[in-house]
């Protein structure tokens, strides 16, 4: 392990801790209600969530207020269900945590709220966690005692990032790459939607996931030009030219009615090779700029909700295998990627061995970088100014 994590932190990767600690933690920073259970051993005694799905379907995605009101009504039902499945009652847990942000700032409130209030009622400490660290740091958690060891690369993808970022200990990263328009998971999204995929249960990117891996054939339509690679050669993303490319084909050539289910099918499997091949370019220009760094970068860590995709992990592997030195990729399990309360209990973990904690009148940052874990304490969350 690294010389930059603390002695005390260091705790937190050895089985020699003599009582573990328990904590209890939520995350409601989009559309899905987590509440989990996790020991500073590594054990993952509870694991709640509560998905949205079928409420956002009629909306085409996320709606904030329809997305609160689901939380205020599933939260509740988490905590109690995350407490019985972990077997133990709130006086047996000694910290709870929760997601302070970046998200949908009427989403991320009901979690603060339940964390302090709990907290404050039960004379528990609190820590709140920066949601894109926490998928950072879930691979120590899943893949001990195979971990990276910093600094490291994460490549963390989901419906609300599209960031690679070099991970210089528990509390410190770099953002290299990000996307100036919109996200790889909210372009899955919309491409799903335009082609009019059902959700059923897992979402509209899991959707064109499942639509592209089956073994039905498939052929583009007359006239269909391929998807473009923007940005080529920068360490950047761009996804909203590829759901605008879709749009403008299906303006001018009588809409999705018009296109055959096997058309469908090939334009999905293009899409998915277009954003993924974006990806792949930018990882390897990432580890290019850390070794002209002279940085010995050997993982890269992919997390976020697109990180559950299966294709993605296969075509991640088989291009690390181009890169200039050996780079082991670290995927954790597909349940993990995807929004949860174990990552939040796991990244808080840390600072709660440190008692390093939080104030109980701490609130959420809809809006807060990477870049500034480390000064979290020192960020508050301005209050609308009167105009």
């Amino acid at each position: 392990m690294t010389l930059l994590i603390s002695t005390i932190a260091r705790r937190l990767y050895s089985s020699s801790a003599r009582k573990p600690l328990t904590v209890l933690a939520f995350e409601s920073s989009a559309d899905d209600t987590c509440v989990a259970v996790v020991t500073s051993a590594r054990q993952i005694l509870s694991n709640v969530v509560i998905k949205q799905h079928d409420v956002h379907e009629s909306w085409g995605g996320i709606h904030p207020a329809v997305a609160v009101m689901a939380h205020q009504r599933n939260m509740p039902i988490a905590a109690k269900r995350a407490l019985q499945e972990a077997q133990i009652d709130i006086s047996q847990v000694d910290g709870i945590a929760f997601t302070r942000g970046p998200g949908i700032a009427g989403c991320l409130a009901v979690s603060c709220n339940a964390a302090k209030t709990l907290a404050a009622i039960h004379d528990k400490p609190i820590v709140g966690v920066h949601h894109m660290q926490a998928h950072a740091l879930t691979v120590f958690l899943t893949s001990w005692p195979d971990t990276p060891s910093f600094p490291f690369l994460t490549l963390l993808v989901s419906g609300g990032h599209t960031l690679i970022v070099l991970a210089k200990s528990l509390t410190s990263f770099e953002i290299l790459a990000t996307t100036g328009d919109e996200s790889i998971g909210r372009a899955f999204d919309k491409i799903s939607r335009m082609l009019e995929l059902k959700w059923d249960d897992i979402g509209p990117g899991a959707a064109l996931e499942r639509f592209c891996a089956s073994p039905e054939s498939s052929s583009l339509p007359d006239g269909f030009i391929p998807f473009p690679r923007p940005m080529k050669g920068q360490l950047a993303f761009s996804y909203s030219s590829l759901h605008s490319h879709l749009e403008r084909y299906l303006h001018f050539n009588g809409g999705i009615g018009a296109v055959t289910m096997p058309s469908r099918r090939a334009i999905a499997r293009t899409f998915q090779l277009a954003a993924f091949a974006q990806l792949e370019e930018k990882v390897l220009l990432a580890l290019e700029r850390c070794a002209n760094r002279n940085l010995n970068i050997q993982h890269l860590v992919v997390s976020g909700g697109v990180a559950s995709n299966s294709w993605l992990r296969e075509r991640l592997n088989i291009c690390l295998q181009s890169a200039p030195n050996p780079v082991s990729v670290i995927f954790p399990p597909p349940s993990l990627c995807t929004d949860n309360a174990a990552m939040i209990a796991w990244a808080s973990m840390h600072r709660f061995l440190e008692q390093d904690y939080d104030d109980y009148s701490i609130n959420p940052l809809a809006k807060w970088s990477i870049e500034d874990v480390e000064q979290a304490k020192n960020l508050t969350e301005d209050y609308p100014q009167q105009k």
